[in-house]
């Protein structure tokens, strides 16, 4: 097959995500082949470096051999049970890991099949916990900036108007909170006084808070201080209010830390995992949560279930998911590849000094594995993201911008020659505009 082939028959049959289809009468459509390490490979042999962890999920590369024998392995004993009234030896693994290596405090697990399903998770037991103490509160506060996913209650919680104003009719109540918009600490305490401000005369009728800790990544990657983490569960705590921490996209070393909530020392009251839960390989996402929640659902059987977290998925728990997860684990610990990050990091911020000599680049910034600049005078309907996207694309690397967002989110095998080739592919993709 050739890659003309291959786009020939996908755009007959397949509708793709995010995508304007009308798009790819000229876009080109890239099939691929194969994946090893950070490289993509298409049918006619081009080669790609995955600047973005394909969409942020790949954190130890593609194809790891480690991970691919513990799925092969898995496969030979038991590919799929129920996991109600049944379970199986992975889950029960991986749950008591993830109890380990999670802020203390969080002790149980709710398995679920993607980070927008682990929200759901998340916002409807945490309603219902008040409903069980027998308070109706209806609110959500989120961030201004924010993305949780883009199922209806995932998309509630949101602040992504490309997204979302289509929907609003059908979404549920939130309220929005100003978030810090970058890294300093006076913004960090801005943004709190505006959360209490919310919560001081709202909090009775507020179920949750819910953030994305420390970066809030499709919101263009906005970075912000530990010390409002820490500012936020205060406040929380102060007027009983639960607090959601999305670590969908920054769990798993993203940060430099196994999870983001570490480098503020705090617990939420639930932490959604996934995308690099299973280092990119398969669906899952978890919900960390706390006995306190746990045991308001512990109750004799109503038989009209009101008290009961009646929510399910049917491919919850999946072991061949759960065993790349436990797999992911054992070679980040293994590898010890958190600590290698650290030399990693660095040199991605050596190579980001590159970027201060470019007058239309500003607003550099950094969380760990994490890196985003944005390009100077442009507007939304010059999509220089796109451009940016395709001149990349023609020099090898895959990088996907946020608009005039340009970030880098590479799996953690990424060597120093290839982080230099992404800086050198970026630096002249802006300087072609």
């Amino acid at each position: 097959m050739t890659n003309a082939k291959l786009k020939e028959e996908d755009l007959k049959y397949i509708f793709h995500p995010c995508t304007q289809m009308k798009d790819h009468e000229r876009l080109p459509l890239i099939p691929i082949k194969s994946g090893n390490g950070v490289m993509l490979e298409d049918f006619d042999g081009n080669k790609y470096i995955d600047a973005i962890s394909s969409w942020w999920v790949n954190t130890l590369g593609h194809s790891n051999k480690y991970i691919n024998e513990k799925i092969k392995a898995q496969l030979d004993t038991l590919e799929h049970v129920l996991l109600a009234g049944f379970t199986h030896e992975p889950a029960i693994k991986l749950s008591k890991k993830l109890v380990e290596l999670t802020p203390k405090g969080l002790d149980k697990v709710f398995f679920a099949d993607n980070g927008s399903s682990g929200i759901e998770v998340a916002l409807k037991m945490a309603f219902h916990y008040y409903s069980n103490k027998g308070e109706q509160r209806e609110y959500f506060v989120s961030l201004s900036g924010s993305y949780h996913g883009e199922t209806i209650g995932a998309l509630s919680v949101s602040d992504m108007g490309l997204y979302k104003d289509v929907y609003n009719p059908i979404l549920i109540k939130t309220l929005q909170a100003k978030s810090p918009q970058n890294q300093t600490i006076e913004e960090a305490k801005f943004a709190l006084d505006d959360m209490e401000n919310i919560l001081k005369l709202n909090h009775k009728n507020i179920v949750s808070v819910i953030v994305e800790p420390l970066v809030q990544c499709a919101g263009n990657m906005n970075m912000y201080h530990p010390v409002y983490l820490n500012g936020l569960r205060s406040l929380c705590d102060k007027y009983d209010v639960l607090l959601i921490a999305d670590e969908v996209a920054v769990g798993f070393g993203r940060t430099g830390k196994l999870f983001a909530c570490e480098l503020a020392g705090i617990t939420p009251d639930f932490m959604v995992l996934s995308k690099g839960l299973t280092a990119g390989y398969l669906p899952l996402s978890v919900v960390m949560l706390t006995n306190t929640i746990y045991d308001m659902f512990y109750c004799e059987y109503d038989t009209k279930g009101a008290k009961s977290f009646l929510h399910s998925h049917s491919y919850t728990g999946n072991p061949l998911s759960v065993t790349a997860a436990i797999a992911g684990l054992e070679f980040l610990e293994n590898e010890n590849i958190l600590q290698k990050n650290q030399d990693t990091i660095e040199f991605i911020r050596e190579q980001s000094l590159r970027l201060k000599e470019l007058v239309s680049v500003t607003n550099i910034r950094q969380q760990g594995m994490i890196f985003a600049f944005d390009v100077l005078g442009y507007k939304s309907e010059d999509r220089i993201g796109l451009r940016i996207y395709e001149f990349a694309l023609k020099h090898g690397v895959l990088i996907r911008p946020l608009g005039n967002v340009v970030y880098f989110m590479p799996p953690y095998v990424i060597k120093n020659d290839e982080i230099i080739k992404v800086f050198d592919v970026m630096i002249d993709a802006v300087l072609s505009l």
